[in-house]
C-alpha cells in the first residue's frame, strides 16, 4: 500500500479547505485467525481492513470523520464531513491537535520472517497445542477452543503541525482451553501466549499451563465463610488491576469518575507497590514509537512506594490541567477519534516466588480465577465476585475450593497488600506478579 501517497491525497483535499488545523491518521493490517477442534481446522478467517481518519479545527470546535474506502470521492466526504463536525460543535478552548515531538526508536515490534512462514505450519500450531493438552493426562478429555492468530499492521500519522510518523509492527498469539473430567466433576483451564514475533509463541508452555490448571481444580470441595488472608494469582490481580486503571486516566480525575480522584500525592496504596504504564516497554502488546495523536509514547512511573505520583493524560486533558500529555491518547482503528487509555499497565515484580507467599498462612484461600470482576463499581471501587481457587492450610494450597466469592474495595485492597511475587505476567496490555492481601471476605458455605 503507499501510504505516503494516500497521506498526500489526503492533505491536499484537507489544504483546500478552511480550516485551523488538521490530522490525518492511517492504518491497515493483515489479520489471520485459526480455531482447531478435534485436529480438523474448524474456523480460518482472513481479513486486510484498511481505513483512514481526519480530523479537522475550526474556531474551537474539532470534527472527526473517517473512511474504509481510498477513492478519492469518498475521502472528499470524509474531509468535508470532518468540516461541518467541526463548525457545528460546540468551541471549546482546549481542543487542539499536539506539536512534533521526537520518537523514540524501537526495536522487535515487526517480524520480518513472517512472510517465510507457511500456513500449514501457523495451522500445526493450533493443533499441537489441541495435541499436548490431551497428551498432558488421562483427565484431560476434550480441548474446548485451540487457537492460533497473527496481525501485520501499519500506522501512520500527520498534521498541520508538523507531527509526521510511521510504524510497522506483527502480533502473534495463541491459546487453548482444556476441560479435565473425573468423577462427574468438569473443570476448565485456560491460558494464551503473546509475542511480537512467530517465534515467541511457546505452544508446549501454553498447553502445560492450560492443561494443569484444569486437573488441577477437579475435586474442588465447599468451605466455610470466613475473613482471611488471600493470596492472588497473577491473573487475578491483573483483572483487578484492570478495573483500577480507569482511575488513573485524567479525564475521569476531571469528571470525578475515579476511585483516586483528589488523592495526588497521597499514600493509598501498599508501600510495596510501584505502578507504572510503559508504552516503549520491550515486547509489549501496546508498544508503540507514539500514540494514537502522534505523541511519543513513555514510561511512566504512576504510583512508588504506594504514593500516588501522578496521572495519565492525552493533550486534551493535559491542557485542561496545564501539564504535558504523557503519551496516553487511544485508538480502537480508524472509525473512532482517539481518547485517553492505558498502555502496558503493570505492577512492577517484587521478589518472591509465589510459594513463599503462602508462607505462614495457617487458613486462607488462593485465588485463580475470579468471575464477573467487571461489576465492581468503577468509582467507588466496591466488589463482591464469584471466584475459584485454593484453600491454604498450614502454609500450602491444600485442595481446590468452588462455590466461594469475595468481597471489599479494590484501593482497600491494594492497601492491604503485604506481599509481592516475583512471577509478573501481562494478559494483554495489563500485566501483575501474584499479591499477598492481609485480610479479605471469603463467602462460602
Amino acid at each position: 500500500m503507499d501510504t505516503l501517497g494516500i497521506v498526500a491525497k489526503v492533505e491536499k483535499l484537507l489544504k483546500s479547505r478552511s480550516l485551523d488545523g488538521y490530522e490525518i491518521y492511517l492504518a491497515s493490517s493483515h489479520n489471520l485467525s485459526i480455531e482447531v477442534k478435534e485436529q480438523k481446522v474448524d474456523t480460518f478467517k482472513c481479513s486486510a481492513p484498511v481505513g483512514v481518519s481526519v480530523r479537522g479545527l475550526k474556531g474551537g470546535g474539532l470534527g472527526f470523520s473517517f473512511s474504509t474506502s481510498l477513492d478519492e470521492a469518498d475521502l472528499g466526504r470524509m474531509v468535508e464531513s470532518a468540516l461541518v463536525g467541526a463548525q457545528t460543535q460546540t468551541p471549546d478552548e482546549f481542543n487542539g491537535l499536539p506539536l512534533p515531538q521526537e520518537y523514540p526508536v524501537l526495536g522487535g515490534l515487526c517480524d520480518e520472517q513472517l512472510t517465510s512462514v507457511a500456513e500449514p505450519d501457523k495451522i500445526g500450531r493450533a493443533m499441537e497445542l489441541e495435541r499436548q493438552v490431551l497428551a498432558f493426562d488421562h483427565r484431560l478429555k476434550r480441548v474446548r477452543k485451540a487457537s492460533y492468530a497473527e496481525s501485520s499492521y501499519e500506522v501512520a500519522i500527520c498534521n498541520s503541525h508538523g507531527v509526521n510518523g510511521n510504524y510497522r509492527g506483527t502480533s502473534f498469539s495463541a491459546s487453548v482451553t482444556a476441560v479435565a473430567e473425573e468423577g462427574g466433576d468438569s473443570q476448565m483451564g485456560w491460558d494464551f501466549g503473546h509475542s511480537n514475533l512467530y517465534s515467541g509463541i511457546e505452544v508446549e508452555k501454553i498447553a502445560r499451563q492450560a492443561a494443569a490448571k484444569a486437573v488441577g481444580l477437579l475435586g474442588a470441595r465447599k468451605i466455610a465463610t470466613m475473613r482471611a488472608p488471600v493470596v492472588l494469582d497473577s491473573y487475578v490481580a491483573a483483572e483487578i488491576l484492570e478495573v483500577l486503571a480507569p482511575s488513573f486516566l485524567a479525564d475521569n480525575v476531571q469528571k470525578g469518575k475515579s476511585m483516586l480522584a483528589g488523592r495526588l500525592g497521597s499514600h493509598p496504596f501498599s508501600s510495596l507497590l510501584r505502578i507504572r504504564d510503559d508504552g516503549t516497554l520491550p515486547g509489549g502488546t501496546d508498544t508503540a514509537p507514539f500514540d494514537g495523536e502522534g505523541v511519543p509514547q513513555q514510561d511512566t512511573v504512576i504510583v512508588e512506594g504506594g504514593r500516588l505520583l501522578r496521572f495519565l493524560y492525552d493533550s486534551y486533558s493535559a491542557r485542561k490541567d496545564g501539564v504535558s500529555s504523557t503519551g496516553n491518547s487511544a485508538r480502537g482503528g480508524v472509525k473512532g477519534p482517539p481518547r485517553l487509555g492505558i498502555t502496558n499497565f503493570f505492577i512492577e515484580n517484587g521478589a518472591l516466588p509465589r510459594a513463599d507467599l503462602l508462607r505462614g498462612i495457617d487458613r486462607g484461600v488462593l485465588i485463580t480465577d475470579v468471575l464477573g470482576m467487571h461489576t465492581a463499581n468503577a468509582i467507588t471501587g466496591d466488589f463482591s465476585v464469584g471466584a475459584a481457587g485454593f484453600l491454604i492450610e498450614q502454609g500450602r494450597a491444600a485442595h481446590p475450593v468452588k462455590g466461594i466469592a469475595i468481597s471489599g474495595n479494590i484501593v482497600e485492597l491494594f492497601r492491604d497488600v503485604e506481599m509481592v511475587g516475583d512471577d509478573l505476567r501481562f494478559y494483554g496490555g495489563i500485566g501483575a506478579p501474584s499479591l499477598r492481601i492481609g485480610a479479605l471476605d471469603v463467602s462460602g458455605d
